[in-house]
């Protein structure tokens, strides 16, 4: 398949810049596959969509703000983006610009708060930094850091915890798992009081996830490696959903991903994991480990529209997302929600 097999015409102005007021006041399109039909819902209406004896999975990763401004022993200034977390001290980043930070190059933060080496050149233009401080370094992440938000947001953003999920957790994504940002914590409690399992695997989000795909068929293109985790309690309550005959609902496409990365190791099946996934889902893929995606509307020709056309169908989806457009839906990180449903349609309300 090629590229541009998953473009579509988005008005910039539907894009959204900041975040509603409210976190579950946003928008919910449901689609069902089988039938070709969607439904124009609120987010707190996802509930009709979920039965007693279902699994709800959250990415429980915590964005860093990974974002730092400062110079050179020169004077020239430059913008690091945190990605990974090579060893205890040493970072894989991406600068602005790269081209003038070579290998030797020292930097300095925060009035020398924070100061870094560059010690070395990466294939995709990337560089590692080896940082040296007093104290803690995420408390001085935090007081010198800014949140990592995607290019199109132009909008600076008011408060961090936004951009944040209510449940975050573990420290290490450079973006939100956005699909899961339309959770309060009295909606979750709620779906809890249905009988509806909600478990957490972490995936600590890299650029990879949304850079462009170069190639121009997509099965040329490979995924930037992200690290994962599934823990042994929540292996067992998925299976247990799994022989159960329940669904199993993977909040945002690094949840699924993480989900489809065990169920291919282990036959559809789940167990206690970690590791690097650079698993790459597009149309043709089977899944094995997930039910149904809560996912956001994203990005024209991105490996994630890419994920959400191999559940839903890619003439399917795009035709739902000319619909979104026509019903003016907000679009990506801040924009409203999509639940797709895979399989059996025991939780489509009619």
């Amino acid at each position: 398949m090629n590229v541009e097999d998953f473009n579509f015409a988005l008005p910039e102005e539907l894009i959204a810049q900041t975040p509603l007021k409210k976190r579950d006041a946003s928008r919910l399109m449901v689609l069902d596959p089988e039938t070709a039909n969607y439904k124009h819902e609120m987010f707190p209406d996802l509930l009709n969509y979920l039965k007693e004896g279902d699994c709800l999975v959250l990415n429980d990763t915590r964005v860093l703000p990974a974002r730092l401004f400062g110079e050179k022993e020169t004077g020239g200034q430059v913008e690091v983006l945190l990605l990974n977390q090579e060893q205890e001290d040493e970072w894989e980043t991406l600068i602005k610009p790269a081209k003038r930070v070579k290998p030797g190059t020292k930097l300095s933060f925060g009035n020398g708060k924070l100061t870094a080496e560059c010690t070395g050149a990466l294939e995709h233009g990337g560089r590692t930094l080896r940082f040296e401080y007093e104290g803690v370094f995420l408390e001085i992440l935090d007081e010198l850091g800014e949140m990592p938000l995607p290019p199109y947001i132009k909008e600076k953003l008011s408060d961090n915890d936004r951009y944040q999920t209510v449940y975050a957790k573990h420290d290490g994504s450079a973006a939100a798992p956005t699909a899961g940002l339309h959770f309060t914590e009295d909606l979750l409690h709620r779906i809890k009081k249905m009988g509806v399992h909600v478990t957490t695997v972490t995936l600590h989000v890299g650029l990879g996830t949304f850079r462009p795909v170069a190639a121009e068929t997509i099965e040329d293109h490979h995924m930037h490696a992200e690290f994962y985790q599934i823990s042994e309690g929540t292996a067992k309550l998925l299976n247990e959903t799994k022989d159960n005959g329940n669904n199993i609902i993977a909040v945002g496409t690094t949840s699924a991903r993480t989900l489809e990365t065990v169920a291919q190791k282990e036959q559809g099946r789940f167990k206690k994991d970690s590791g690097w996934t650079d698993i790459f889902i597009y149309p043709g893929y089977c899944f094995q480990g997930i039910d149904a995606l809560l996912t956001n509307f994203h990005l024209p020709k991105s490996t994630l529209v890419m994920l959400v056309s191999a559940m839903a169908g890619r003439e399917f989806l795009l035709s739902s997302y000319e619909e979104a457009v026509k019903e003016r839906y907000r679009f990506f990180s801040f924009g409203d929600a999509m639940l797709i449903m895979k399989g059996s349609h025991k939780t489509w309300r009619q």
